[in-house]
């Protein structure tokens, strides 16, 4: 069971939030604060009674625009702390997912929050705490990735993915006509996970769909690729591959 607090400076949206928290059954104890100052003071008690004592914090919802010390700044803080809480953002925006996850974020769950999203961003916390077995998140089918765009999942076709773009632990998806998504998932599962669907390896940072490739350039010793508009360079060490495997390609 988890003990979890709530921070948000807006009422309305701490009070939904702490209601949904205590329906959550792995969720033995919440609180509420409505700044981040009040909820480091609260935090810091909870480490001064050692860990597993009454006034223990398990995990933190956190909000990011606060007045004052806003929800990353405190999460910085945490990350300096000798026991610090895990944490799970909870905000109106989504561009801050990347520097969320670079804090070692447990996930990030976009306003207005719906309660199945929430269960999972309890479940992930509950299960790095070793208060339930962890469950493996598999995608609905092998044709579609989810992606959550202003707090609504869609599921994507694979098909419709032009090319993927490396962004440390996460990958950034352009599609044909859908826009791009950001995901947490590393460019290196994704290679593996579509190579048999034709997407291949141009560049430490690039994954492309070779059906979406619609030209190859040479160009003073230097390779790239055309991807709808966008010209995207190879690198040397995976020239030679890209090229066999457009030549057997169009052979086919």
């Amino acid at each position: 069971m988890l003990r979890a607090l709530a921070v948000d400076d807006e009422q309305p949206s701490l009070e939904e939030l702490l209601y949904l928290l205590d329906a959550d059954p792995r969720i033995a104890g919440v609180e509420g604060a409505g700044d981040a100052t009040a909820a480091l003071r609260r935090i810091s008690r909870a480490l001064d009674s050692g860990p597993g004592g009454p006034d223990a914090i398990d995990v933190v919802f956190l909000d990011i625009h606060m007045p004052g010390l806003d929800g990353l700044e405190m999460a910085r803080l945490l990350t300096g702390f000798a026991r610090p809480p895990l944490v799970v953002f909870v905000t109106a925006h989504e561009d801050f997912a990347v520097r969320a996850f670079d804090l070692k974020a447990v996930d990030y769950v976009l306003k207005p929050v719906r309660t199945e999203r929430l269960a999972e961003a309890v479940r992930r916390a509950a299960a790095l705490r070793g208060t339930a077995p962890p469950i493996p998140v598999h995608e609905p089918d092998p044709d579609h990735i989810s992606v959550e765009l202003g707090g609504v999942t869609r599921f994507v076709p694979v098909d419709d993915i032009t090319h993927v773009e490396a962004r440390g632990d996460y990958a950034r998806l352009h599609t044909a006509g859908q826009g791009s998504h950001l995901v947490r998932i590393p460019l290196s599962t994704l290679e593996e996970r579509w190579r048999s669907r034709g997407f291949v390896r141009i560049h430490r940072r690039h994954l492309v769909s070779l059906g979406h490739i619609t030209e190859l350039r040479l160009a003073a010793g230097s390779v790239s690729v055309l991807v709808g508009p966008v010209e995207l360079q190879v690198s040397r060490r995976h020239a030679r591959e890209l090229r066999d495997l457009l030549m057997r390609r169009t052979a086919g």
